[in-house]
């Protein structure tokens, strides 16, 4: 009788996991990058509860994901700025 090693649950997810983590890190920073012009009082905590996700998940797309975590708390930043100095949400060009 041979015994014969087959791949456990945990080898066929690894992949998964980490292309999952890399979507993640992609996500956040296209989402932080978004922000900066448009939403950002929705994208900016999205792209970095993203980024948190991707870099606990270990992403192979560390700068990436390091990007989004910086883009999204610059959107936090822009949005505290607009609301102090405008004393409202929005972009405003006008005179």
């Amino acid at each position: 009788m041979a015994l014969t090693s087959t791949p456990g649950p945990r080898a066929s997810r690894a992949p998964r996991a980490s292309r999952e983590a890399d979507g993640l890190a992609v996500a956040s920073f296209v989402l932080g990058l978004l922000g900066l012009l448009v939403m950002n009082i929705l994208l900016g905590p999205a792209a970095i509860v993203m980024a948190s996700l991707a870099l606990a998940r270990s992403t192979a797309r560390r700068g990436r994901a390091l990007l989004g975590l910086a883009l999204g708390v610059a959107d936090l930043v822009v949005l505290a700025v607009l609301v102090t100095v405008n004393g409202t949400v929005s972009w405003s060009f006008g005179g």
